[in-house]
């Protein structure tokens, strides 16, 4: 299967989302442009900004293999949530080999994304 030889790290995207935050690799012109797209992107909506409060800022990549015979391989979202002092937090969550459904997959995202966001400087509501 193709996600076993095409792999990253949530670690090693970690790192990737510090480099374009901090605006390496990319000229100005084309980070702004892929933070725009992160940003507006209306996939995925249940993952990391699933459980954060409306108006927070997130510019993520999602990723999602297929399912079959019940195991879905992958139910990914990477990204950059800016915290209410406007800090950045980067956040990866991979969950590999799930037998649960979509909306239990995401909502685990959801849940560790929420966690951090509160554990960094976010307020608990």
């Amino acid at each position: 299967m193709v996600q076993y030889r095409n792999w990253a790290t949530p670690d090693a995207a970690v790192a990737l989302l510090r480099a374009l935050h901090e605006g390496r690799g990319l000229s100005a012109a084309s980070r702004e442009r892929l933070l725009r797209w992160m940003t507006e992107t209306p996939t995925s909506a249940r993952r990391i900004k699933g459980l954060l409060p409306a108006g927070t800022l997130v510019a993520h990549k999602t990723g999602t293999s297929g399912t079959s015979g019940g195991l879905t391989r992958a139910t990914n979202d990477i990204g950059l949530i800016t915290l209410p002092d406007g800090r950045h937090l980067g956040i990866a969550v991979f969950v590999s080999d799930s037998k649960a459904d979509e909306a239990t997959r995401e909502g685990v995202i959801a849940r560790i994304a929420r966690a951090a966001w509160e554990f960094w400087g976010g307020q608990a509501r």
